[in-house]
């Protein structure tokens, strides 16, 4: 038995039309957008996403990190384990982001199963499977007492039968508002907890895959990982999954889970748009900035990273801007000498930061916090 979908209530539905009107808000803003802004801030946000949801697990990662790693950089200052983690996770979420329009979709074991060996088949033993049902008990343990359990999954013999009721409902429950049955898709996932490790990452991909697949925003535009990884958000979550009880009890009404999403979600959507509007801002002011000087409006693009990232690698500017590496290195020493831009490091691992002459106007913009506002409170 799964948990049934709570029917919503007046404020439920309110939030909800919101979510849609400003989804739909943002799939036009990022039409209109140009295609370097958006692709920036697609690397961007899957890398927040991808460094969110490992940090919930422990696996610490700043984004800007996450993005080099995700771009191929070895010289990064991060351990092998967190390194590991963060390129298994990209790979997962990559498919799934493969997925969001994919024609003759349906979900099954299989593809849930496939998911967790990209995530986890570094990890695989005998005794604790990738890509397979767990062979055992599994138990989340109290975050200050290890020897407590907080939660203790569903028996190994009751799992297959859940996970086939699952695929069900994922493939059949049409009348659900795609946002509430992300949620409750999440839910089932992490309360049935089928595999020995990787269970709340899993669950967390799949509500952006079911989300991603009503087709209004693509998964780096709606997934929620970044929202839940902030820690009074994660701390928050913690006591939603908490409060569903020390067991499996499906028949209980889980409107309150729902209404924790649905605020993750409207807040996650302004926080997406915001960010893109702030882009917008600085790109704008560095575009100014660059022609003050008679710079190649290319550079742009590197001072675009340095403002919004904290810095640029040449490898990215190249890529970003399709150059030889010549040219780019030439692009970055002309910024050094103008003072524009400062090295970091030596060889490989170099990377720039602002420099003294970098466009105050440019930071003041990128460091400048925004509001989000919670919707049930509006």
């Amino acid at each position: 038995m799964l948990y049934p979908t709570p029917d919503l209530s007046p404020d439920d539905a309110r939030v909800l039309d919101d979510i849609d009107r400003a989804r739909d808000a943002l799939r036009r803003q990022v039409a209109s957008a140009s295609t370097k802004l958006v692709n920036g801030l697609r690397r961007f946000l899957t890398a927040d996403a991808v460094a969110a949801s490992n940090s919930i697990e422990g696996f610490r990662v700043s984004t800007v990190d996450a993005e080099d790693l995700m771009d191929g950089e070895r010289d990064v200052d991060v351990s092998e384990v967190n390194r590991d983690e963060t390129l298994a996770y990209q790979r997962m979420m990559t498919y799934i982001q493969s997925l969001h329009d994919a024609p003759d979709f349906g979900y099954s074991k299989g593809l849930l199963n496939g998911l967790h060996w990209m995530l986890q088949g570094h990890h695989h033993t005998p005794q604790r499977p990738a890509g397979q049902w767990r062979k055992g008990s599994v138990y989340v343990t109290d975050t200050r007492d290890p020897s407590i359990a907080a939660y203790t999954a569903p028996t190994v013999e009751e799992v297959p039968g859940l996970m086939s009721e699952l695929v069900d409902w994922l493939n059949e429950d049409g009348q659900t508002h795609p946002t509430v049955r992300a949620a409750m898709a999440h839910l089932h996932l992490v309360s049935i907890h089928p595999w020995p490790d990787g269970n709340g990452r899993m669950s967390r991909s799949l509500r952006t895959l079911v989300t991603a697949r009503a087709g209004v925003l693509a998964p780096e535009f709606s997934s929620i990982e970044a929202w839940l990884g902030r820690p009074g958000n994660t701390w928050e979550y913690y006591r939603q999954l908490g409060a569903r009880g020390s067991t499996y009890l499906p028949d209980q009404d889980v409107s309150e889970w729902v209404r924790f999403n649905l605020v993750a979600s409207h807040q996650q959507t302004q926080s997406v748009r915001l960010r893109l509007e702030r882009s917008t801002r600085v790109l704008e002011r560095l575009d100014t900035f660059v022609d003050s000087l008679g710079l190649s409006a290319r550079v742009v693009s590197a001072l675009h990273d340095v403002a919004l990232s904290g810095r640029v690698r040449r490898s990215r500017y190249e890529r970003s801007e399709n150059l030889r590496v010549q040219q780019a290195q030439r692009d970055l020493r002309d910024l050094v000498a103008a003072r524009v831009l400062k090295p970091v490091g030596r060889t490989r691992a170099r990377y720039y930061v602002a420099g003294d002459a970098f466009p105050e106007t440019a930071l003041e913009e990128a460091h400048t916090p925004f509001t989000l506002i919670d919707p049930y409170e509006q």
